[in-house]
């Protein structure tokens, strides 16, 4: 690609900018470790609501996006939209208990809820688990696409690329702690919704394409437009996949980065930051609003462009590849022509001839029509592209450094420690986790696949995650054991992929893996001692959860003259899950009322728009009455 002038003009401004307000705030946010990884617990909602929003808008959402539209079609989007499920919950059920908690991280709940040193293990291990491992795997898969987007565009090796986005991320990071994520947040999600928007803008209208009329008319493209699946063939195994699992298992039963059950990760953290629980409530319903009704038209429309500049294989040249692969034994038994065209993915080889082979997927569309863009326009889109990466990075280095400094280091290694060594540490654990998740980007190979792995290994965790906050009888027992079975069947699955034969579909794998896990973690409940009562008891009176779940101890209590339910804070959980059903119905009907507008059809549109409406009604009504309950 060449750059002009302007286009680096562009791009050195806003490092100069992002920097900048690193470096404005680091005084303040370097003064302890609440106002470095919590921000003094002052901030408002909508900078909470829009730094959640600018993390999940990856430098890999767009590639995934992509790769899901060309594989599945608009349809295929139901693996991640059925999050929404899961966001609402923890709009209206958990991010008013979250609040409550006065926690430092979301780790630290767990000597909060449990007792002894089976809550310490867990702890703990806990920490490492997502503080490292699962976030270095998130980070890896966010530096993957940043190393397709340097190729593509740019002509950089791998190692180039992570150098270049990595070095400003992790400074700015360092020094302004959560307050310099926040505020750059707000910067980089602008200026990235701008460049996704411009950049859509500018594809559709290709000479190529000939405008949205005529893509969403297009042979290649009419197939893959349905926002619904054909209930004719609901009996066919793509659409259990992509639409009736997410729908009715995967939004409760798999921890996901940005839609935990129960609430977590980075989330979380921004709702212990809110100044209030009002604000806390705000903040994730800005988040789930943005992400699921706004943000995600103008990938689903470059993806759909890319289907006529970079068509796919015909269905029976991939069967013929497939067949061709089996017979042969195996992969490495066939020549790369074969390989690609199994994949459906020779016109994109065509045209990246240099790129290596594991990185040529359907997720390197997005990037690859982004090479057609004009001087001006590639520099903003570009930068907005740099800014999605390193708004997503600066968060997961920051949350995951709060929790190896407050978990691992204050809580085992030196609980004297000092406010300003808490926030070196934190600092150094930032470079640290970064330079570990770059290492672990140049062994990915798409987005989609890391996607699907992620979902694996946290399935069957989900439901516990919720019920904890409601049901007494859960104890620590119950948590290990769901995270130990969890991720040793997402191994088994993967070796069982890689060294065995004819491996159960990834469909029949979650559901395997919910199931397994969701058995074992039931059954250690039942059978082991549960969570010291006082403990219990403390729980209660602070967070004051409310439901039947608590009855038991709620009554024992009552039975020693202990007063834990407070009088003036009322549960609301009826009201609560009125409330996120209505703002689920609303938000998806808002997201189909945007797709159908841009596919000409303003019937369906304007029937889906009356429901937002409605829904909207019915959760502003829910809102008040919820209003009453906080704490």
């Amino acid at each position: 690609m060449h750059f002009s002038n302007l286009d680096w003009i562009i791009m050195a401004t806003a490092f100069a900018v992002y920097l900048g307000i690193g470096l404005f705030v680091g005084r303040k946010a370097g003064k302890d470790y609440n106002s470095f990884f919590l921000s003094g617990r002052s901030m408002p909602w909508w900078l909470l609501g829009t730094s959640m929003v600018a993390t999940t808008f990856a430098t890999d959402t767009p590639n995934l996006v992509a790769g899901i539209v060309r594989r599945d079609g608009v349809m295929g989007n139901w693996v991640w939209w059925a999050f929404l499920l899961t966001g609402t919950t923890t709009v209206f059920l958990f991010a008013r208990l979250w609040r409550r908690s006065e926690v430092l991280t979301d780790i630290e709940f767990y000597e909060l809820r449990y007792s002894g040193k089976p809550a310490a293990f867990l702890r703990g291990f806990r920490a490492v688990y997502l503080g490292v491992f699962f976030n270095v795997l998130i980070m890896a898969n966010v530096t993957l696409a940043a190393i397709k987007i340097g190729g593509v565009l740019l002509g950089l090796s791998p190692l180039q690329s992570i150098l270049i986005a990595s070095t400003i991320t992790v400074a700015y990071s360092m020094v302004g702690g959560l307050t310099g994520v926040l505020i750059t947040d707000l910067v980089q999600f602008l200026m990235a919704m701008v460049g996704s928007v411009w950049a859509a803008h500018y594809i559709v209208g290709l000479p190529e394409i000939g405008g949205l009329a005529q893509l969403v008319t297009h042979p290649d493209v009419l197939p893959k437009l349905a926002l619904m699946p054909d209930l004719a063939d609901l009996h066919k195994e793509a659409y259990l996949a992509v639409f009736l699992l997410p729908l009715l298992v995967q939004w409760w039963s798999a921890y996901y980065p940005g839609a935990e059950p129960g609430g977590g990760g980075y989330v979380v953290q921004r709702v212990l930051a809110a100044k209030s629980e009002g604000h806390a409530v705000g903040a994730t319903l800005l988040f789930n609003v943005a992400h699921y009704a706004v943000r995600p038209w103008p990938w689903i429309l470059v993806a759909l462009a890319s289907l006529i500049i970079y068509p796919m294989d015909p269905p029976e040249k991939q069967a013929e590849a497939k067949l061709a692969i089996e017979r042969a034994g195996g992969l490495s038994q066939v020549d790369e022509a074969t390989r690609l065209a199994a994949r459906g993915v020779t016109s994109l080889r065509a045209s990246f001839p240099t790129m290596p082979e594991q990185q040529i997927a359907h997720d390197l569309a997005y990037p690859a029509l982004l090479t057609r863009l004009p001087a001006g326009l590639l520099g903003i889109v570009v930068t907005s592209l740099i800014a999605a990466y390193m708004s997503t990075m600066s968060t997961q280095v920051n949350w995951g450094s709060s929790i190896l400094v407050n978990d691992v280091y204050r809580r085992f290694l030196n609980p004297k420690a000092s406010e300003s060594s808490l926030v070196w540490v934190g600092r150094l654990s930032t470079l640290g986790l970064m330079a570990v998740s770059c290492g672990v980007a140049l062994l990915l190979q798409d987005a989609v696949s890391s996607f699907e792995l992620l979902l694996q290994v946290g399935a069957g965790t989900g439901l516990l995650l919720m019920l904890r906050w409601f049901w007494w009888r859960i104890n620590a027992a119950a948590e290990i054991t769901a995270m130990a079975v969890s991720f040793a069947v997402a191994v088994v699955f993967v070796l069982w992929k890689r060294f065995g034969d004819a491996p159960p579909p990834g469909w029949a794998q979650m559901l395997l893996g919910v199931g397994i896990t969701t058995a074992s973690w039931i059954l250690v409940t039942l059978f082991t001692p549960h969570t010291d009562e006082n403990k219990l008891r403390e729980f209660y009176r602070r967070i004051q959860p409310g439901g039947p779940g608590w009855k038991f101890i709620v009554s024992r209590a009552e039975h020693d003259r202990q007063q834990i339910r407070n009088p003036h804070v009322r549960p609301g959980i009826a009201t609560g899950l009125i409330a996120s059903a209505s703002a689920t119905a609303g938000i998806w009907s808002l997201l189909f009322a945007v797709g159908y507008t841009l596919y000409g059809q303003f019937v369906p549109a304007l029937g889906m728009s009356a429901i937002a409406a409605i829904a909207a009604i019915v959760v502003f009504l829910c809102w008040r009455q919820l209003a009453a309950t906080r704490a």
